[in-house]
């Protein structure tokens, strides 16, 4: 089976050794990216979009492949390619190259993947100006005092995923995209739960210090090699708090057709399928990101499609 890397890859002239360093990652993904039951055309868009996103989180969390290419892609001078707001900055003035046709070519091998994309989906760039913001934040903000304040940030670093996905697709009306906003604001606190230990270690906190000081938790509790009842009830509170908007935001699949009603099944099962395991893990998540199985995101999968066939 062609994976969807082999086919990016292929797709875009093969866009070099760190570029499909930064596809791979696909794979790690809650949820499916690209899977090999789409449409040839609108797998080679979704990888473009993900390639672009996956390089701007990595670029906001200093997890560039080594050697410092993606930095002289962007023109950004050495002694600088550690500073991950210049490689921002410049990663930003890249993307507006993509949406200026009379314009160079962006540096970015990334980038000049994704040209194709906009110009056959008619996209703005809005959503993705929204992803380097949102890590921009990430490098001025470390700890969020509401859940208002979270969803705010998951409104930048999220959001605007789920609605390529759908301006992609033409099937972007309002009802949908105010949906795929639940889905996608729900994988982002799914995402942030599994990786509490990890953010920590990045001086990163994202579970509110409003919910952390109701259930008593404090920073020195979360760096603990496993998490006690109180920690645990607090995860339990959050992920609750993502199920309700996967519930929210699962009409979406029942108003899609075809094969877009897999994908987004897809989306909503993944994120259904980490809640499980986090539950199944006790909601201690202090040792490490609980993963579902393939079989668990399966069986979430076919209950998803399931309810969207009753709701029709």
């Amino acid at each position: 089976m062609e994976s969807p890397t082999e086919h990016t890859v292929a797709a875009h002239a093969a866009p070099g050794a760190d570029a499909s360093a930064t596809l791979d990652k696909a794979a790690h993904e809650n949820f499916p990216v690209a899977p090999f039951f789409l449409p040839r055309a609108w797998r080679s868009d979704l990888m473009a979009v993900y390639g672009y996103a996956r390089l701007v989180d990595d670029i906001g969390d200093g997890d560039l492949a080594p050697g410092g290419a993606d930095a002289r892609s962007l023109g950004v001078a050495p002694e600088r390619a550690d500073d991950r707001l210049a490689l921002l900055d410049a990663f930003e003035t890249d993307l507006h190259r993509a949406f200026d046709p009379a314009g160079d070519a962006p540096g970015h091998p990334l980038l000049r993947a994704l040209v194709p994309t906009v110009r056959r989906c008619s996209l703005t760039p809005d959503p993705f100006l929204g992803l380097i913001e949102a890590n921009r934040q990430d490098q001025r903000v470390r700890r969020y005092e509401s859940y208002d304040d979270l969803a705010a940030y998951c409104e930048l670093s999220a959001n605007p995923v789920g609605r390529l996905v759908l301006q992609i697709t033409g099937t972007a009306t309002p009802d949908r995209i105010r949906r795929s906003d639940a889905v996608c604001t729900a994988l982002q606190i799914v995402e942030h739960l599994q990786d509490v230990a990890e953010d920590l270690g990045r001086d990163r906190v994202y579970l509110p210090a409003e919910d952390m000081r109701r259930f008593h938790v404090t920073e020195a509790d979360l760096a603990a090699p496993t998490g006690g009842a109180s920690v645990r009830a607090l995860i339990a509170f959050e992920a609750e708090r993502a199920r309700r908007l996967l519930d929210e935001g699962a009409p979406l699949v029942g108003s899609v057709h075809g094969r877009l009603r897999l994908l987004l099944a897809g989306f909503v099962a993944g994120g259904r399928a980490a809640l499980a395991a986090i539950a199944a893990a006790g909601f201690d998540v202090l040792p490490g990101p609980p993963k579902a199985s393939t079989a668990q995101l399966l069986r979430e999968t076919a209950a998803v499609l399931r309810r969207a066939r009753r709701e029709r």
